[in-house]
């Protein structure tokens, strides 16, 4: 049965990264946009949630909604005050100046909470394990389960189902034929990049606890959401849900079964997906 905890496992591990991850698949797939301070978003969604239960002693499960709204409303400002103006730089450029807010993030995190671990404290509700049909699983990883197949779900129909996920498939394909209809870009690019913020620090609240908590983070865990955007297909929900449990499970098992060298197969099996399918699991072709 231990095959089956760590798979499972993997697949909470996966959920987790499709959370963090799929607004940046949004915003580089359907903005054009390469946001690398993605997870800077999601390490201010896991101190405000410390900050939230430490200092003020709301509950954790209060604190997630609080999160995902009030990072969700600091990306829309970060895309109205500055990211905007460099929609239409190229790609460099963007990296430049993504890559200069991670670092300018960390520095400020470095200042308020100091260099070390933040501890989460978590309800009594999802700590511990419970047994399903012989398989050992921790409560915490059900939790994540559900959260991520409940947002991807959700995800999915807003995007495929709703009259504002239309709207953003509209802006996507011709922005020009887009603006010219009458549909106002800015303000539905606005939106889109503060829904995606806010799952960023959904997704950093939530890996406080698993992952870890300190400064760095965003740069640890980049490439990580790199890697799952890419795979899944950039802008598809559906592809970066795939990607992340397919990384997540090969990332759990081959650390388990292969010791040290398990760190390499989750790039070694990034390299190989490539090279099949370049756009991805769901990208578009070219």
């Amino acid at each position: 049965m231990a095959f089956l905890t760590v798979l499972f496992n993997g697949i909470s591990y996966g959920m987790l990264l499709f959370i963090i991850a799929v607004g940046l698949s949004v915003t580089m797939g359907m903005m054009k946009f390469v946001n690398l301070m993605h997870l800077s978003l999601a390490m201010a969604g896991g101190y405000l949630l410390v900050s939230l239960t430490s200092q003020f002693g709301l509950s954790f499960f209060a604190c997630l909604p609080v999160v995902f709204v009030a990072i969700g409303i600091l990306s829309a400002l970060l895309e109205r005050g500055v990211l905007r103006f460099f929609y239409a730089a190229d790609e460099l450029t963007q990296v430049l100046l993504t890559v200069g807010l991670v670092y300018l993030a960390s520095a400020i995190a470095m200042y308020f909470f100091g260099s070390t671990f933040q501890p989460v404290h978590l309800p009594d509700s999802i700590v511990g394990q419970t047994t399903i049909v012989g398989v050992t699983i921790d409560r915490y990883r059900i939790f994540l389960f559900v959260i991520g197949i409940f947002l991807a779900f959700a995800m999915t129909y807003g995007l495929e189902r709703t009259k504002f996920g239309a709207m953003v498939r509209a802006c996507v394909d011709n922005r020009r034929a887009a603006s010219g209809s009458g549909l106002n870009i800015s303000m539905i690019f606005a939106v889109t990049f503060a829904i995606g913020g806010g799952l960023a620090g959904l997704g950093g609240a939530l890996s406080a606890n698993l992952l870890g908590l300190d400064p760095m983070f965003a740069q640890r865990y980049l490439v990580y959401a790199l890697i799952v955007t890419s795979v899944g297909g950039q802008g598809s929900i559906k592809g970066t849900l795939l990607a992340s449990v397919v990384m997540g499970v090969a990332d759990s098992l081959s650390k388990y079964y292969l010791d040290q060298l398990g760190g390499v197969m989750i790039y070694a099996l990034t390299v190989m997906i490539m090279l099949w399918r370049p756009n991805g699991f769901f990208g578009r072709t070219t």
